[in-house]
């Protein structure tokens, strides 16, 4: 066999892929890959990923990486909501270096007796369970949904990292572009190609001008699994936390070039076929989706609103009154509407009615879904 770099490998494979489907493969299966393939996916190789500064060789920081005040904030949602459902334990998906799930087991204490993280990133694990030795009894991993899940679901940045489809409107027509194996001076490397398709966005998008966007078919699919097994359990809530829009601006006339973006060394670019599996892929998150597949699935929204009321409802300016002024800072970023305060939202479910949520108690924009 031939001794290959895991990005040499992980493109041969998408070639041997794409050269099995006949020569053409989704954008989707293209995604899924370039992020999951097992041992050489960018979430399943052992790249940095997650710092605050480039030189740590890291292409990004999320928002618990960037202030603890992040995660006791939230664990004030978190802990109402076990009072509210009656439960002890939380989950979160996508735990990256296990800073939210350290931050939430420090401020919950004794209102959670277990903390499960289903992560498909070997890798990851490896940090995570660095990072959460003092919590080594309570924590668990993983890699498959379980039959029921009881308790509070969070997720941070996770929604905006499930493989979506591409849809093209040219002169009118619309298709769905995926990816084809194309000569390079050096061997073969990745490039688009349309094909027709009877996939539409989920409303109309007025004009006549050339439009690419997305549709969320995967993580649509994974809030009605999550509701499932909400709702097969004795009861809980999800609170996702992700940059994104409602329906009415994701498919807004103007936003023609969709929201794929690609990051690494803390520098975004727009071309997911090049540095493939060394790099993030991610696509802004269509709220309203998310909320209708919820609905369907069972589940009652609680509240969608920015990150910063949502934060803000929860005690972080008291929080951060009280922190040194480096610290304060750092936290400002969270709320700033410039950086991850109007961009990001949240958006929470539960399972049964009338269970309340103080983060969306100022700032709730439900009706704009």
């Amino acid at each position: 066999m031939l001794n290959l770099k895991p990005t040499s490998e992980l493109t041969l494979r998408i070639h041997q892929a794409i050269a099995q489907a006949g020569g053409w493969i989704g954008f989707d299966r293209f995604m899924a890959m370039a992020l999951y393939e097992p041992g050489l996916g960018y979430y399943t190789n052992a790249l940095q990923k997650f710092g605050a500064m480039p030189s740590s060789g890291s292409d990004f920081v999320t928002a618990p990486g960037m202030s603890p005040l992040f995660g006791r904030s939230l664990a004030v949602q978190v802990r109402e909501t076990l009072d509210a459902t009656g439960t002890d334990e939380v989950w979160e998906f996508g735990a990256g270096t296990g800073a939210l799930a350290l931050q939430l087991l420090e401020s919950l204490g004794d209102a959670v007796s277990r903390y499960t993280i289903i992560d498909l990133s070997g890798s990851l694990r490896v940090r995570q369970a660095d990072t959460l030795l003092p919590y080594a009894g309570k924590v668990r991993w993983l890699d498959a949904w379980p039959d029921a899940i009881e308790g509070v679901v969070v997720g941070n940045e996770v929604l905006d990292a499930m493989p979506v489809q591409l849809l093209q409107r040219t002169q009118g027509v619309w298709h769905e572009r995926g990816v084809v194996s194309a000569a390079e001076v050096d061997g073969l490397g990745f490039a688009w190609q349309d094909r027709l398709t009877d996939l539409r966005p989920p409303v109309d998008i007025d004009g006549e001008h050339d439009y690419l966007t997305e549709i969320h078919l995967q993580a649509e699919a994974f809030i009605a699994t999550l509701a499932e097994r909400l709702l097969v359990g004795k009861g809980g809530a999800a609170f996702f936390l992700d940059y994104g829009f409602p329906e009415g601006e994701y498919f807004h006339p103007q936003r023609h070039m969709g929201t794929v973006m690609c990051h690494k060394l803390h520098q975004a670019d727009d071309n997911p076929l090049v540095a493939v599996g060394q790099k993030d892929i991610t696509a802004h998150v269509n709220f309203t989706g998310v909320a209708l597949a919820a609905q369907n699935a069972g589940l009652q929204v609680l509240g969608y609103a920015s990150q910063a009321w949502f934060l803000l409802n929860l005690g972080l300016a008291e929080r951060m009154a009280a922190a040194s002024l480096a610290e304060r800072s750092q936290a400002q970023r969270l709320v700033n509407e410039h950086e991850m305060g109007e961009l990001f939202k949240v958006i929470g479910f539960s399972t049964a009615a009338g269970v309340s949520a103080q983060g969306f108690a100022r700032g709730d924009r439900s009706h704009r879904l």
